[in-house]
């Protein structure tokens, strides 16, 4: 007995949301993935007196500001009705997080690093949850494995042609172009939610009262 498996591309639907999600994502953590293959070799060679256990130190604040600050970010966005907080929230960490990576220029000494990665950190804990909220919404709920993985695949292709062109600037032209790229990377992919449709933040009405509309369907519990 055969069983015959067939998948009809033409029935997967990406809300133009998503789209505009998708494409800032790519934009912003593409441009993170330049600094990935020199962040070390940055710390040995630029921050002073910086040895191996700096770079653990430096990753370790990371992971942990950025693991405490999204919980209680995301507590909050949830208490709130609509998704005008969410975004907000999302683009303030973008812009936060464009400002920490040129802030990486100035970075000479060990405390100066870890004061800079702490804002980075920040920052990506207030984007990961005010993103996956927004764009938990709007992806079509009859191929949610389909988007999230169109998400994950499109980033995972950035970062990995990223990583080789992070080493080839930063060998050519060293790593203050490097964070300066980045930086505009950050700021482009913030710019990039304004152009999201109205859906997100319609304009203002006639009677100049703001609408904000909570585009969460009825059957999806929150």
């Amino acid at each position: 007995m055969h069983t015959h498996f067939h998948v009809n591309f033409g029935d997967l639907k990406i809300n133009k949301i998503v789209k505009y999600f998708i494409v800032s994502d790519l934009i912003f953590l593409g441009g993170w993935g330049l600094i990935g293959p020199i962040f070390s070799i940055f710390i040995l060679e630029d921050v002073v007196g910086a040895t191996l256990i700096t770079i653990g130190m430096t990753s370790a604040i990371y992971w942990i500001v950025k693991s405490l600050i999204q919980i209680p970010v995301a507590i909050l966005i949830d208490k709130r009705e609509g998704e005008k907080d969410d975004f907000y929230t999302l683009v303030f960490g973008l812009m936060l997080a464009g400002f920490s990576a040129m802030l990486f220029l100035t970075v000479h000494t060990i405390v100066g690093l870890y004061v800079v990665q702490f804002i980075h950190a920040i920052a990506m804990g207030l984007y990961v949850p005010s993103w996956s909220a927004i764009f938990s919404r709007h992806i079509d709920k009859t191929h949610t494995a389909f988007n999230w993985s169109l998400s994950s695949t499109t980033i995972g292709f950035a970062h990995g042609i990223t990583a080789l062109v992070g080493g080839i600037i930063g060998g050519v032209f060293g790593f203050q172009a490097i964070f300066v790229l980045v930086g505009i990377l950050s700021f482009a992919g913030a710019s990039v939610l304004f152009f999201v449709p109205n859906l997100i933040l319609p304009k203002v009405t006639s009677d100049k009262t703001e609408t904000f509309h909570d585009h969460t369907p009825v059957n999806l519990g929150r």
